[in-house]
């Protein structure tokens, strides 16, 4: 009889870890059914998605308040689509709000839990491990740091390595095509979100930037979930070419990029390029983080080293000024950006090597296999 999985990503960084994952899965059972709230990567790998990631994504505090009655409305829909479905196993992948009230009801049920892709406790809620000992079956943790960090309150996790480096050895794969309107002149990348709140706050700075450097082609990696217009009523007349479902391609192309904090400030770094992360939010959200969250940065790339290795210009700090004084040092063939170019090589070392879609697929299908 073939097995059952139920699997729940909130975002679109979900979808492209669990659709990587569905895809190693079903190599190693290609009989294996897999139920999920997600996105296109993971229908495309072979699961049946009965609810997109774009009806979950909410942002912030303010926000998640302002949608509280559809958080609970789904909660309560996927709670009872589980007890229908009866999965051998559930997975979850990242998205810690919603998921972890979904893993206490999995194990209530008696149904194991597995957690792809930690929620960051260490940055806020750090009394919510408890619960995660309790209900969760099996930890992959992508960080580093995040074994040891676990380790401290008596959970064994497994440290899988980072997703993104199977996806950015996938794209190393496949010849670089050059991207529209190439004129020859080094690129910026521009990432500015995939959110319209971010987007917003964060395009027009990065493409008032585009001025002040002429010699350089400045390139806006579009989201496909993101319509157009929202895009070129925010850019105005400014010299930004707009490429649309091609942020790899747009970062293996690029010289230096400027980028929202969240997982595209690792991408970049995965990929060897220099940036500026960016990050303007509401004054209530901004207000609550700082008085939440306890970690000493807002990238991925200088919490994996412990240390500042590309400048994080947050809030009053994102000026014009600041963001074009930064991106000339990092252009400049000089020993900052040397320097720079060095740490993210040593970022990559210590993120693991690619195959953490695999390693965890083949716990999953190793557990499903054994008898309970």
């Amino acid at each position: 009889m073939s097995k059952k999985l139920y699997m729940i990503a909130g975002e679109a960084s979900g979808d492209l870890h669990g659709g990587n994952l569905v895809r190693e899965l079903m190599k190693l059972d290609p009989g294996l059914k897999v139920r999920a709230w997600g996105g296109d990567r993971m229908s495309a790998a072979g699961a049946e998605v009965v609810k997109h990631y774009r009806e979950l994504a909410f942002m912030g505090f303010a926000e998640v308040v302002a949608n509280l009655r559809v958080i609970l409305r789904n909660l309560k829909r996927c709670k009872e689509d589980i007890r229908s479905y009866r999965p051998d196993a559930v997975v979850l992948i990242d998205y810690p709000g919603f998921n972890l009230r979904i893993a206490q009801y999995a194990h209530e049920l008696g149904i194991p839990v597995h957690w792809y892709i930690s929620p960051q406790l260490w940055a806020w809620k750090k009394g919510r491990v408890h619960t995660l000992k309790r209900v969760v079956d099996r930890m992959y943790v992508i960080l580093p740091f995040e074994k040891d960090w676990y380790a401290g309150y008596g959970m064994d996790v497994d440290f899988v390595g980072h997703p993104l480096l199977d996806a950015i050895e996938q794209e190393g794969m496949t010849p670089l095509e050059p991207l529209p309107g190439d004129d020859g002149r080094p690129v910026v990348a521009l990432l500015p979100g995939s959110r319209a709140q971010e987007i917003s706050r964060m395009l027009p700075l990065m493409a008032g930037t585009a001025r002040h450097f002429p010699d350089h082609r400045f390139v806006l990696a579009a989201a496909p979930s993101v319509p157009a217009e929202v895009y070129s009523s925010l850019l105005g007349d400014a010299p930004v070419s707009v490429v649309t479902g091609r942020t790899y391609d747009v970062l293996r192309s690029a010289s230096a990029a400027l980028v929202t904090s969240g997982t595209a400030t690792l991408e970049a770094a995965l990929f060897g390029v220099p940036e500026v992360v960016c990050y303007k939010g509401s004054s209530l959200n901004v207000w609550l983080a700082r008085r939440l969250v306890d970690v000493k940065f807002i990238s991925l790339v200088n919490l994996i080293m412990d240390r500042e290795v590309v400048r994080e210009l947050v809030q009053d700090d994102l000026t014009l000024d600041a963001l074009r004084a930064e991106l000339k040092r990092i252009l400049k063939d000089g020993e900052p950006r040397r320097t720079m170019l060095s740490d993210l090589a040593e970022l990559r070392e210590r993120s693991g090597g690619p195959g953490a879609s695999s390693l965890v697929a083949n716990a999953l299908w190793k557990s499903l296999r054994t008898p309970t």
